[in-house]
């Protein structure tokens, strides 16, 4: 089959032809349809410190995607041959504590798909049958595509009661432009965000903010005063990984007010205890998504409304993956998908 391979322990990424994976007594294969890049995948393709340390040379990679069951095992139940699936990232050990008390998303020996373990950017992917997620027939495949980062953005934003808040979102990010999506359908008041990239703000402003900002030009108190603001946000989720951001974002936060923490900063960066303290902030780290409460909300938000389809911006076929991956790096875009067939 073919497959995009880190084949090399240097920048770049190669199409070759490896064998099918096998299929064990309770795994799943699927014969890939389309693929989305993710950030993570970019940092791969570059083989920057991380990448190096993590990614086993010689494996295919990416975790997103989309596509229908060509093969199970033998102990496998509740789904069909053909039937049109797509699928969670994280394998779990199912031995651990919390994998044991029904909190697989905090499992302590996670392996993700296309970083740990063979990814999806492949004509074929093998996965166990409790990570397989059936797509409903309403959900056309290139959204189905980014289910796992539409996951991400929805585990952050309804980490909280949006009902009637005010919604600081720092990172315009597909992730961070999903979850305006997100917070609009469910019923916040006002949905900011901030971010520097002009492109990507006016898509997330397409998607439902009520105002997204040039952090660079704009300060968010300007903004604050021009909707009528009186007091801070009650809810914040940090999507940037940017520690300016994270500052601003505490800095204008309401008391008692709520943070999600997805965005990872590039190395430690300090923290404002003292409005963090004072304030009595709620702090929530997200990784992720919950296996699988998760991907039933989003899929059921899918069906009554919530349109993520401004988010993908780029499609290419998988032997072009060089342009995809040369748009990645630009920034002048969002989701990027890979069509296999």
């Amino acid at each position: 089959m073919r497959a995009l391979v880190k084949a090399k322990p240097e920048p770049g990424i190669w199409m070759e032809d490896i064998p099918v994976p096998e299929v064990g007594h309770n795994d799943v294969l699927i014969k890939i349809t389309k693929t989305a890049v993710c950030g993570t995948d970019l940092h791969i393709v570059n083989w920057d410190a991380w990448s190096a340390a993590t990614i086993p040379v010689g494996m295919q990679v990416g975790h997103e995607f989309v596509g229908v069951v060509a093969d199970m095992g033998g102990e496998v139940r509740g789904l069909e041959i053909g039937q049109r699936v797509s699928g969670e990232g994280h394998v779990t050990c199912g031995h651990c504590r919390n994998c044991r008390a029904g909190r697989r998303h905090f499992c302590r020996n996670t392996e993700g798909v296309g970083v740990n373990r063979p990814g999806a950017f492949a004509e074929y992917l093998s996965i166990p049958a409790t990570n397989v997620f059936p797509v409903p027939d309403a959900i056309p495949d290139r959204i189905a595509t980014i289910l796992d980062p539409l996951g991400n953005a929805t585990h952050t934003a309804l980490s909280f009661d949006l009902v009637g808040e005010d919604v600081l979102i720092t990172g315009a990010g597909p992730i961070g432009m999903m979850a305006v999506a997100i917070a609009r359908h469910a019923g916040a008041r006002f949905v900011v965000v901030t971010d520097i990239n002009d492109y990507r703000l006016e898509i997330a402003a397409g998607m439902g903010a009520d105002r997204a900002v040039n952090s660079r030009r704009t300060p968010i108190q300007d903004v604050m005063a021009d909707l009528g603001m009186t007091e801070g946000f009650d809810v914040g989720m940090e999507m940037s990984g940017s520690h300016a951001a994270l500052h601003e974002m505490l800095e204008v936060i309401n008391h008692g007010a709520s943070v999600a923490l997805l965005g990872i900063p590039p190395q430690e960066a300090p923290m404002d205890w003292n409005t963090i303290i004072f304030k009595g902030l709620t702090l929530k780290g997200i990784y992720g998504r919950r296996m699988f409460e998760t991907w039933y909300k989003m899929t059921t938000m899918l069906q009554t409304g919530l349109d993520v389809a401004p988010v993908i911006t780029h499609e290419y076929a998988a032997e072009d993956h060089e342009a995809a991956f040369e748009v990645m790096r630009s920034g002048n875009c969002a989701k990027v998908i890979l069509d296999w067939v």
